[in-house]
């Protein structure tokens, strides 16, 4: 799904973000509320959670195939997850193409349900981190190291879904990018038990794409 990103949401200080902040600390309290008042639900089988905070790409969906991908190469049988949308088939084909198990349902408590019911003994759940109402555990979440967290505010102030609170219950933070010192000492104050860790992707046929390029230039 494409996002159109307006240019206050990556600027420190702008008179946009002001005026929509009511709106933004409108979401901030639903979202307090919700996590307050919740009831949340465990399962049995083992649930790790690949999410975000930052509305968009920042890897989410890469790094559940490989997680997936790495733990049946430890002999496990793990699913992927989704969130049905109509819209998102592009994300279900890429997933498919890479890993032959994925869920897919309106509900993700449904869709862990399946999973149970189908004997996977692990579940990735592929964007879930919003999903209050699911005990996860393990929470890993992903940046993009050319954003990061923008203005740093929350929608429709900035490009956040909801603060960096939410890394307070989290175990795992991937950067899609180079080392980031500054960010590093952010988010360990708060929460200085977090693993950080730094992933990049590498194109596996450059050398295809380059010789199809140069016959383009120079047919």
């Amino acid at each position: 799904m494409r996002i159109f990103k307006p240019k206050f949401w990556s600027e420190k200080i702008s008179l946009f973000s002001i005026i929509l902040f009511p709106f933004s600390a409108i979401l901030i309290f639903y979202i307090f509320l919700k996590k307050k008042f919740l009831k949340v639900k465990s399962f049995e089988i083992p649930i790790i959670c690949v999410g975000n905070i930052y509305l968009g790409g920042t890897g989410k969906t890469p790094t559940s195939i490989l997680l997936a991908t790495e733990l049946s190469k430890l002999g496990k049988n793990p699913v992927i997850s989704r969130k049905y949308y109509k819209n998102h088939n592009d994300e279900y084909s890429l997933i498919k193409k890479k890993f032959k198990n994925l869920i897919l349902n309106k509900n993700r408590t449904d869709g862990i349900k399946e999973a149970e019911i189908s004997n996977f003994d692990s579940i990735i759940l592929d964007d879930g981190l919003q999903d209050y109402g699911i005990k996860k555990n393990l929470n890993i979440v992903c940046f993009n190291n050319s954003q990061l967290i923008g203005n740093g505010m929350v929608l429709p102030a900035g490009p956040l879904r909801e603060n960096l609170a939410a890394l307070k219950n989290t175990q795992i933070v991937i950067i899609n990018g180079g080392k980031n010192e500054k960010f590093e000492k952010k988010i360990l104050g708060i929460n200085n038990k977090l693993d950080i860790f730094y992933s990049y992707y590498k194109p596996l046929n450059i050398k295809q794409f380059t010789m199809k390029f140069n016959h383009i230039i120079f047919v």
